[in-house]
């Protein structure tokens, strides 16, 4: 059974509990290949649907792995967070 809840304030529900990608990374140093991909298969077979990634685990060759998305969406959703925000732009 999975347990979902609610992103934020967004009204997406994602399951409570997801793969860390971390681990599998080479952020703490060389990654084995192999174990990796049975670690991604064994989360897909048993219906892992929430992946927690960051720019900090892009060395090594999952830096390489694009995920498409619709430039609408992103448009819409940056919008979304700032009105959330209460601000115009973020300044970075």
């Amino acid at each position: 059974m999975t347990f979902l809840r609610e992103l934020g304030k967004t009204g997406v529900k994602i399951p409570a509990i997801g793969l860390g990608c971390m681990g599998i990374s080479e952020f703490y140093g060389s990654a084995d290949e192999q174990e990796n991909i049975k670690v991604l298969n064994r989360a897909i077979d048993i219906g892992c649907t929430f992946w927690d990634t960051a720019f900090a685990f892009s060395r090594g060759p999952n830096g390489e792995f694009k995920i498409s998305g619709k430039p609408e969406y992103v448009r819409q959703a940056c919008d979304n967070s700032l009105k959330r925000l209460g601000v115009n732009c973020i300044d970075l």
